[in-house]
């Protein structure tokens, strides 16, 4: 017996080598494909195509304000996005809707539905939008391109982009898959963003400030949390992204959740200044609509933001379709009817989009109607109901502030919005951009020098 104990013991497996500790967690969370996709799949959400009205939103509340709504808005996106999923393990649920059902019943059910629903729903109209208005611009600055040609429209421009890109990329049903796109994504945004902080350089000091310009804060800065929580929002994909990790824990997702809301603040906040300062009080709700048309760095970014919206559209079809299979289908769908219900939502949107052409207008709208309640007031009800902590504790006070604020925006931001609508300048040149002498985009695109004469933009059409 005892020698047949010593051979057992002599054939153990050995011991595994001792693994290198992971000095950051960056390494740990870059080790695994999951939440690498988890996390640019996050990010992309994110900024992968809303980033262009961050601008507008400086203008909104006035710059030293703005800044500090950004990061407000992010570090309440960061505690919001993690009170959700807590919501979930405490409930045992793992959507959006079946959480909301299993605290309020069927009532908040069909209201959350609604509203997880429209909010994606309405991004993809505004995306389409963009693609209209910014793959336009491009294909005018072709030479020989006759700029009324119907195969340069932004109706025909955004059909073609549907049927091609949008639609196929839209019918995966893993949504990490989509992990390579949002990288990709991800790398165009770093290159727009490096095209408008040049531009910020090269155009902005010949544009005459206007006198609000630096004004600490602006009557409207409500309808500017309304934009930048549009612009924010991932909350109605976030079980999605959650159940794409492998072997899900609040652990993992906090860490993916803290390091996308930083690099997207980051970005947001950067992208927003430098487009701000650029045009101050002109600033438009698309920042490309700022730009002149035969300014050729900025036709190479609308180019690659038009790509970016193409590879950020099909996340929002991920959580309508995801709707609609909840309310409708039990949450299962087979491949017919995940086709088919897939092509009727991108068609409507697609319909919509060819109405409407003011990016203004949509955000303001759907931020102060849709994002405010899903990131704000929705998670943090949730969380309050579920939770069995003392009030005295801090996720729960956190949580009431959290919902308190949101019923403010909602309901102030609605009221502003209706009042005091934002005029949109859809498709027209600036006045800065008319001038005869206005030719430095054409040369300059190597050297960055501007030969304008700048007393032209010291004129009161730009005041």
């Amino acid at each position: 017996m005892e020698r047949k104990d010593s051979t057992q013991k002599s054939e153990a497996p050995p011991a595994e080598a001792p693994q290198l500790p992971l000095t950051f967690s960056w390494q740990r969370v870059l080790l695994n494909s999951r939440q690498s996709s988890a996390i640019f799949n996050t990010v992309n959400s994110i900024i992968g195509s809303t980033i262009i009205g961050l601008p507008f939103s400086i203008k909104q509340a006035g710059l030293p304000l703005g800044i500090l709504l950004f990061f407000w808005v992010a570090y309440v996106t960061d505690f919001s996005l993690i009170l959700l999923i807590k919501g979930g393990v405490l409930s045992g649920t793992h959507s959006y809707q079946a959480l909301v059902r299993k605290t309020f019943g069927f009532p908040g059910y069909l209201l959350l539905s609604l509203l997880q629903f429209l909010y994606p729903f309405i991004a993809m109209t505004s995306y389409n939008i963009i693609i209209g208005d910014t793959l336009g611009k491009v294909l005018k600055r072709i030479p020989g391109v006759d700029p009324g040609n119907f195969f340069i429209c932004r109706h025909f421009i955004i059909g073609v982009a549907t049927v091609l890109f949008s639609l196929p990329l839209s019918l995966f049903r893993d949504i990490a898959k989509l992990g390579k796109v949002s990288l990709i994504s991800a790398v165009l945004t770093a290159m727009i963003l490096i095209f408008v902080i040049i531009r910020a350089f090269t155009l902005g000091p010949y544009i005459t400030r206007t006198e609000d310009a630096l004004v600490f804060a602006k009557p409207s800065a409500l309808q500017a949390i309304g934009v930048m929580s549009f612009t924010f929002i991932c909350h109605h994909n976030s079980f999605l992204v959650y159940g794409s990790l492998k072997e899900p824990t609040v652990a993992k997702w906090s860490r993916v959740i803290h390091i996308a809301v930083v690099i997207s603040a980051l970005i947001s906040v950067l992208f927003a200044t430098t487009g701000y300062l650029t045009f101050t009080g002109l600033t438009q709700g698309d920042l490309f609509e700022n730009y002149c048309k035969n300014d050729d760095l900025i036709n190479f970014g609308r180019f690659f933001f038009g790509i970016t919206v193409i590879l950020s559209y099909p996340i929002e079809c991920f959580v309508t379709r995801e709707v609609v299979a909840n309310v409708f289908f039990h949450g299962n769908l087979s491949k017919r009817y995940h086709a088919i219900v897939t092509t009727v939502i991108i068609t409507m949107a697609t319909a919509l989009s060819m109405i409407v052409d003011c990016l203004g207008i949509v955000l303001d709208l759907s931020g102060v109607l849709c994002a405010a309640p899903l990131i704000f007031i929705i998670p943090s009800a949730c969380y309050l109901k579920l939770s069995e902590e003392r009030w005295i504790h801090p996720d729960k006070i956190m949580s009431t502030v959290t919902l308190l604020n949101g019923v403010v925006v909602m309901v102030v931001g609605f009221v502003m919005t209706i009042l005091y609508p934002d005029d949109c300048s859809h498709g027209q040149e600036m006045a800065y951009c008319l001038s005869t002498n206005a030719s430095f985009f054409n040369n300059s695109f190597s050297s960055f020098e501007p030969t304008i004469q700048s007393t032209f933009f010291n004129t009161s059409t730009v005041q």
